[in-house]
């Protein structure tokens, strides 16, 4: 794939710099605008820098000597570059800087952006700044994308920079078929994948999102209500043992307030105040938004 590549030599002022001390010069390598730099172990009074062509001013032998090295590494950056092109290799500011340097670029997976996420969000669960059930759906995601690496890929893991369209239309298919998802929620499996991916694109693990451009299918769901009537029949049903009754009780309290369950497990008899009209009211606020609640405590 073709990338915008070049190369630059610049100067940088030393952290304890003092008047008269000479600058370090770095190189800038950059890849469709994403930088990584290096020192080239060599320095330059900056009244002697040529800012535009990249080297020192001045005909001096060790002049003459410096400017031939920078442009050595110059030529082999060039030739790091065109020997990743040539691999066929993913090419970014950070690979071509290790290929020039000899060393092994750190890669990341998809089962290690997983689990970090997963470990984060469940210390996060324990401060109650996320539901035990978001991070559920989390760990089913993570088992059904290491079972789709297994499939698919015949592997346990695969880099990060490895997740395309082709990926995901894949995951896609192999939710519907092999885990028998329906539409809507093989939909949400791979919103939470984008969002692992997001995560990897803010970290620079990779550089173009590939979940750009793909849009995500949805069904219409038509959901179902209770009348007035069908409530009334469940407040005068007689149940066998309190604890049903106690049941059915919370649940009619949810309905008639239109707070969630857990919105209801959390209330406390502190809760329930006089409101502007003299009447009791419920003051709370909703656990997953922080919204505030005010509702009238109807008969």
């Amino acid at each position: 794939m073709k990338t915008n590549f070049s190369v630059l030599f610049f100067l940088k002022k030393p952290k304890n710099y003092t008047k008269g001390a000479v600058y370090f010069i770095f190189l800038r390598i950059t890849v469709d605008g994403v930088r990584s730099e290096m020192s080239t172990s060599r320095n330059c009074e900056p009244e002697r820098w040529n800012a535009k062509a990249g080297k020192v001013i001045g005909t001096k032998e060790d002049v003459k000597t410096l400017n031939a090295y920078l442009e050595n590494i110059k030529a082999e950056v060039y030739a790091a570059h065109s020997q990743l092109n040539s691999d066929g290799a993913a090419i970014t500011a950070d690979s071509v800087k290790c290929k020039f340097l000899g060393k092994a670029e750190k890669t990341h997976t998809i089962m290690e952006a997983i689990k970090i996420h997963n470990t984060n969000m469940a210390a996060l669960v324990e401060k109650e700044d996320y539901a035990e059930g978001t991070l559920r759906r989390f760990k089913i995601l993570e088992k059904h994308v290491k079972e789709y690496l297994l499939f698919k890929y015949q592997t346990g893991d695969l880099n990060i920079r490895n997740i395309d369209h082709e990926f995901i239309d894949g995951f896609d298919f192999y939710l519907h078929t092999s885990k028998d998802n329906d539409i809507n929620t093989a939909s949400k499996h791979l919103k939470n994948l984008g969002k692992i991916v997001r995560i990897c694109l803010r970290n620079k693990w990779i550089i173009t999102d590939p979940f750009f451009g793909y849009k995500l299918k949805s069904k219409l769901v038509q959901r179902e209500y209770l009348t007035a009537d069908e409530l009334q029949n469940i407040a005068g049903k007689k149940y066998s043992t309190a604890r049903l009754s106690q049941v059915r009780d919370f649940f009619l309290f949810s309905c008639y307030t239109g707070l969630s369950y857990a919105d209801v497990q959390k209330l406390k008899q502190t809760d329930i105040r006089i409101g502007i009209d003299g009447e009791k009211w419920l003051f709370s606020y909703r656990k997953k938004t922080g919204t505030p609640i005010a509702v009238p405590l109807i008969p």
